[in-house]
């Protein structure tokens, strides 16, 4: 379980716009790490967590695009079914909201990689710890 820096960027909801910024990443090795994209009638926003934030920041911002940085927190789960019950049920219990959620374990592999956004981060880690 880590604390990781995510960058939500913000594009126009149009063809080419998402790999633009994977280019310009890509151009200055910056790795994806994980990404989600979820769209609205006019823009799409991009979390993502990259392997060097504060150059990502930098690099995006050169080239226009609105990136605003948040702490999610990452966990390693089993790739088995209930594993991410468990978690959830967790923090339900401790009355810590997930505001979302992303991640991915791969077919066949042995574990996965959960992104979590919630107000209550702290928190979260202190439950999930214990």
């Amino acid at each position: 379980m880590r604390v990781e820096k995510q960058l939500a960027i913000f594009l126009e909801n149009k063809p080419g716009t998402l790999a633009q910024v994977c280019k310009v990443l890509a151009r200055e090795g910056v790795n994806i790490q994980a990404i989600t994209v979820s769209d609205t009638v006019d823009h799409a926003v991009v979390r993502m967590i990259v392997s060097n934030a504060t150059k990502a920041l930098h690099l995006l911002g050169e080239a226009g695009v609105l990136v605003v940085e948040s702490d999610v927190l990452t966990i390693e789960l089993p790739n088995k079914p209930g594993a991410l019950a468990k978690v959830a049920e967790k923090l339900a219990a401790a009355k810590v909201n997930i505001e979302y959620l992303y991640g991915s374990g791969g077919p066949g592999a042995q574990k996965g990689v959960v992104v979590i956004r919630s107000t209550h981060l702290k928190k979260a880690i202190q439950v999930l710890k214990g």
